[in-house]
């Protein structure tokens, strides 16, 4: 790719990520208050709800298939009008039955799109300017989901907007920019041709254990942290909405900083960094009586997981050039393996005792920096773990 189009190519991965992360930040704010106030909904449900939305994600290796009749840049920009769609009509249905129905439809064009969005991320661009860019759309996304929750929290606050408005306004507004996206951007050749069928290589073993390990993490996170706001501490929507602001803004700052920072010190490094971290914010969750400290903490944690970045360009710099989006579908599923089981099984044990929840968390953040440290120092083909031998690709 000459170097106009690259710039054209990051420019089109900037916009699709934020049109993303305006709608499904929307989505995402207004979930627990609207499931507790609108559809009753108990801690179980809530968990149930979210193992719905990450079916799609667990069934996200059949990308590749899609992909026979689809190019890759045509079918991310058709998922994003579905996550769209899923949006817009989520309000109308304040019952179980409906959320699960208007959450599998968003939850299509997301993970259809996460997925694919990062194999072109990892085609398009250079492997020694991969996660800074990645950092910096990060920080656009997060600019985007701080306006979204800016907004959210106006049109409730002040002018006491329905749920079923706001989620109306803003799949609306998705859907618009889904077609100027169309139109606006020409259609980018890959670099190289992709393989589309599926399958596993034995040396991206670790990249596969870690996606795994992510997956169990990011949905203790997703799920219980964000309800344990509501749920023990009683925050109200204005009051999520603006902690979601503070996370935004945070993220437009350090976000492109984490990204160089993967850069400076390689991928072990900053992986090791972020599972100490976030081994102690786990084990906070677990303790807190403080709803000021509980915010701090959902800081803390979400700002942190910026630094899984490295787990992307560590499979960048190992991968062959044809596997980026096979591999990509395969990884998404694997990540939403623990994904589609957590939720509604620590929602039982939630039940129970919340706390068990977080210490779990904590536990896989442990095996995380364990399998963290198997990485090479210079991670490149035949040099994958720490006991590879150079000459060896399988």
């Amino acid at each position: 790719m000459d170097e106009v189009n690259q710039k054209k190519a990051k420019l089109a991965l900037i916009y699709m990520a934020i049109i993303m992360a305006l709608v499904f930040s929307v989505w995402q704010v207004m979930l627990n208050n609207f499931t507790v106030e609108k559809a009753g909904f108990s801690g179980f449900d809530i968990g149930s709800l979210q193992s719905v939305r990450e079916i799609p994600g667990f069934l996200a290796f059949t990308a590749v298939f899609v992909l026979i009749i689809l190019r890759e840049q045509t079918f991310a920009i058709l998922s994003l009008g579905l996550l769209s769609v899923g949006v817009l009509i989520t309000g109308f249905f304040p019952s179980n039955a409906g959320l699960l129905i208007t959450t599998f439809i968003m939850s299509v064009g997301f993970h259809y799109f996460e997925t694919i969005n990062s194999s072109l991320t990892l085609q398009w661009l250079p492997k020694n300017q991969a996660a800074s860019f990645m950092g910096q759309v990060i920080g656009y996304s997060s600019a985007a989901g701080l306006i979204a929750y800016g907004v959210v929290w106006l049109l409730y606050k002040y002018f006491e907007m329905d749920y079923i408005w706001i989620y109306t306004i803003f799949g609306s507004l998705g859907i618009a920019m889904v077609v100027h996206l169309w139109f606006l951007f020409p259609k980018f050749e890959n670099v190289v041709p992709q393989r589309k069928k599926l399958f596993l290589k034995k040396r991206y073993w670790v990249y596969y254990l870690l996606t795994f390990l992510k997956g169990a993490r990011r949905q203790i996170f997703m799920v219980f942290a964000a309800y344990l706001m509501v749920e023990k501490f009683g925050y109200t929507l204005d009051e999520i909405a603006m902690l979601f602001l503070l996370n935004k803004a945070a993220n437009i700052v350090i976000a492109p900083l984490l990204g160089k920072l993967i850069e400076a010190i390689g991928e072990r490094k900053a992986l090791t960094i972020e599972y100490v971290g976030l081994i102690i914010v786990f084990v906070g969750y677990a303790m807190v009586e403080s709803a000021l400290v509980a915010a701090i903490l959902y800081v803390v944690d979400h700002l942190f997981f910026g630094l899984a970045i490295g787990i992307k360009t560590y499979f960048q710099k190992i991968a062959d050039s044809e596997d980026m989006v096979a591999t990509q579908s395969v990884s998404f599923t694997i990540d939403h393996t623990a994904s589609v089981i957590i939720p509604i099984t620590f929602g039982l044990i939630w039940m129970s005792d919340p706390s068990l929840v977080f210490y779990a968390g904590a536990g896989f953040a442990v095996l995380s920096l364990i399998a963290s440290n198997l990485i090479s120092r210079n991670p490149e083909p035949g040099n994958e773990f720490i006991w590879s031998a150079k000459k060896v690709i399988a």
